[in-house]
């Protein structure tokens, strides 16, 4: 059933059951804009280092430490970090594009998101 607008309701306008979007909750809707922000300033450093195994390691120990200290706060209820070579195809690395998802499950509705992001290098044309 499609409802409209709720003023005191937890849902976005996406929310509506028929639509069965990520974004259903307010709450899951901030969490995540938080987390997103947060890791593309925080990680903006991997710009200046090399496309390989040891930054996608920085990053994954960078992030999870992170996304760990959130979760002991209560933020959400599991998370996993993943960038490696799946993530960051050779072409990718020629273009100075390392791709990073990072994965949580919110401790309301309690359904996994999946964030996607990337940080290029300043070179890369």
């Amino acid at each position: 059933m499609v409802v409209g607008p709720v003023v005191w309701g937890d849902r976005t306008l996406r929310g509506a059951d028929l639509l069965s979007d990520d974004y259903k909750y307010i709450s899951v809707r901030r969490l995540t804009n938080y987390i997103e922000d947060s890791l593309m300033r925080g990680t903006q450093w991997a710009v200046f280092e090399d496309n390989d195994e040891s930054l996608w390691s920085q990053l994954r120990l960078s992030i999870g430490a992170f996304m760990k200290g959130l979760a002991v706060q209560g933020a959400f209820y599991n998370y996993a970090v993943k960038c490696d070579a799946d993530t960051t195809t050779p072409d990718d690395i020629d273009q100075g594009i390392v791709n990073v998802e990072v994965m949580f499950a919110p401790v309301k509705p309690a359904e996994f998101v999946v964030l996607k992001f990337q940080q290029t290098a300043a070179s890369a044309a």
